[in-house]
């Protein structure tokens, strides 16, 4: 996620206690709503096991993964081998900035009306300071597994699956928004959907969902609820990440988030356990965003929703 703009007050929300299971999974995950196919559980494992490849990629490239170096191509050589690998059509769209090469990476699942598509994406460069594993590690590895997820079930959904993995955004959503820029206005008018997961492993966690289009909130403010985890709309994100574009271009949107630099308050951390006083991630936009900043609760229970977003939105 990019620079914050301080001083917007955050929202308190209530959460209930929650086990994992020993396979990562969540106890009592919520069930599919009536006619809708059920989403596989994410493996917390599996996520994490991504977020370990994008913390040794940037240990071998200067720390970083960020626009135009080296640690971030190599990120997307990892997730587009992964892809390809599973069955998806990939496509790597190149673009500059500051004078530097960038990349989005898009799949596309076979099948599905190609008329209506439903997109999930993240931003998968860190800034300079650090490897960015919460930031954005933890969407982009989330979204990683959700496809492969849509691979090993050989999902067929009603409307047609897309996935994506943007650059540049720290510069400013540079990256997804030169992809919405170069749409065709009939290929704009496809995307039934676009959802965007920036930041989903906090370690010192919230629990947002982005208040814009009402059926993609509902669809995860229901899912939460099922687990008996309420959630609190997410406001200060907006124009703070990747799903912009695609707002600003009159797509609707949605996503979860877990908080970023601003600190939770004393209700919040008696709602949602944690530590009042300091941030939801201390270690934003810093050289410490490492594997050892990640909540695995967190990370699992939003993956999770992730994943039932996605069938949900796509049935």
């Amino acid at each position: 996620m990019k620079l914050s703009v301080p001083g917007r007050a955050v929202a308190a929300a209530v959460v209930a206690a929650t086990t994992l299971l020993t396979t990562g999974s969540i106890a009592g995950a919520a069930p599919a709503s009536p006619g809708v196919a059920a989403a596989p559980d994410l493996p917390v494992a599996n996520v994490k096991a991504h977020l370990a490849q994008l913390q040794s990629i940037a240990t071998a490239n200067g720390g970083n993964r960020a626009h135009g170096r080296t640690g971030y191509k190599a990120s997307i050589d990892y997730v587009k081998a992964k892809l390809d690998a599973a069955g998806f059509t990939t496509t790597l769209q190149q673009f500059t900035s500051s004078g530097r090469t960038g990349y989005n990476l898009i799949a596309d699942w076979p099948g599905g009306d190609s008329n209506q598509v439903v997109m999930a994406g993240s931003h998968l460069d860190s800034v300079t300071a650090g490897p960015g594993i919460n930031d954005n590690g933890s969407g982009s590895a989330a979204v990683l597994e959700t496809a492969l997820a849509v691979s090993r079930a050989q999902y067929k959904p009603t409307k047609h699956l897309r996935f994506a993995w943007w650059g540049a955004e720290e510069l400013g959503m540079v990256g997804s928004r030169y992809y919405v820029n170069n749409l065709s206005s009939t290929n704009r008018s496809k995307i039934s959907g676009y959802l965007n997961f920036d930041m989903i492993g906090s370690p010192n966690p919230g629990y947002f969902v982005y208040d814009d289009d009402p059926a993609i909130e509902k669809t995860f403010k229901d899912y939460f609820t099922g687990l008996g985890i309420a959630t609190e709309p997410e406001t200060e994100g907006d124009g703070r990440s990747d799903h912009a574009p695609f707002k600003n271009a009159g797509i609707p949107v949605g996503g979860l988030f877990s908080g970023a630099d601003y600190v939770k308050t004393t209700a919040q951390a008696a709602k949602w356990g944690g530590t009042a006083g300091q941030p939801f991630d201390r270690c934003y936009h810093s050289s410490c965003d490492t594997t050892s900043n990640i909540n695995d609760t967190a990370l699992d229970r939003n993956g999770d929703a992730l994943a039932h977003a996605v069938w949900a939105l796509s049935s």
